[in-house]
Order: structure tokens, then sequence, then C-alpha cells
């Protein structure tokens, strides 16, 4: 009997997962791949701020979870391309970048007022 996999249980394998897509590192990663294969040096490249230990470690884990395949191609470099697996994940992560870039101003304005009245709260008698 397969048991029900929930992420609010601290045993479920589950959360591995959630906490590795979860990652905004993964996230760019599987959606600049879903384009299509790229060399370490053109991820590196293409996400602004990542480490190269960073990289590698997040494409090991990708790689490790099935998301990911490090492949050889003919012109003698490596690759790194989306598994089945790995595409499936394309159209959740990608709504993700979309709704952090089109409400970025807003999330701006919400931390602004937030500050502000933390402020008035502190500078309050």
């Amino acid at each position: 009997m397969t048991p029900e996999w929930t992420v609010f249980s601290a045993k479920c394998p589950s959360r591995r997962s959630l906490a590795r897509i979860a990652n905004k590192w993964t996230a760019m990663i599987v959606v600049l791949l879903h384009e299509e294969p790229l060399r370490f040096g053109e991820l590196h490249r293409a996400v602004e701020g990542i480490t190269k230990k960073v990289l590698t470690d997040t494409l090991r884990a990708l790689e490790r979870d099935g998301m990911i395949d490090r492949a050889l191609h003919r012109d003698g470099h490596t690759r790194y391309e989306l598994t089945d697996l790995g595409r499936t994940l394309h159209a959740p992560l990608r709504a993700l970048q979309v709704w952090a870039e089109s409400h970025v101003e807003d999330v701006l304005d919400a931390q602004d007022r937030y500050d502000a009245a933390v402020d008035d709260r502190t500078l309050a008698p």
C-alpha cells in the first residue's frame, strides 16, 4: 500500500522536494533550462549573484532528484538539460517568476508602509 504523502508531516520526504523547488536558485535554473540545454558557464553568467559553488551544489542536487541531466554533447562540452520530471516544474516556477516580476512595486510599497509604521511606533512616546 502506498503511503499518503503530505508536506505537513515532519517525516514526509516530499518536504525535501518542496524545499528544493522553493529555492530561488532552483527556480531560476529550471526556467532557464526550459528553453535549451546550457553549459555551466552559460548558467553562471545568466543567474547573476550565484556563486560557482552554489551553482554546482544546486545542479548536483537537481540531478540527484531527477530534475536535470548532465549530458556530454557532440562538441565535447557538458550541458545541463531538464528531464521529463524537471519539465513538469517549469509552469509553476515560471508562474512564480511572472508573479514576482509583476508585483515587485506592490511589495516594495508594502515594505515602505510597514517600515514607516514600525518607525512611527518606535518613535511614539
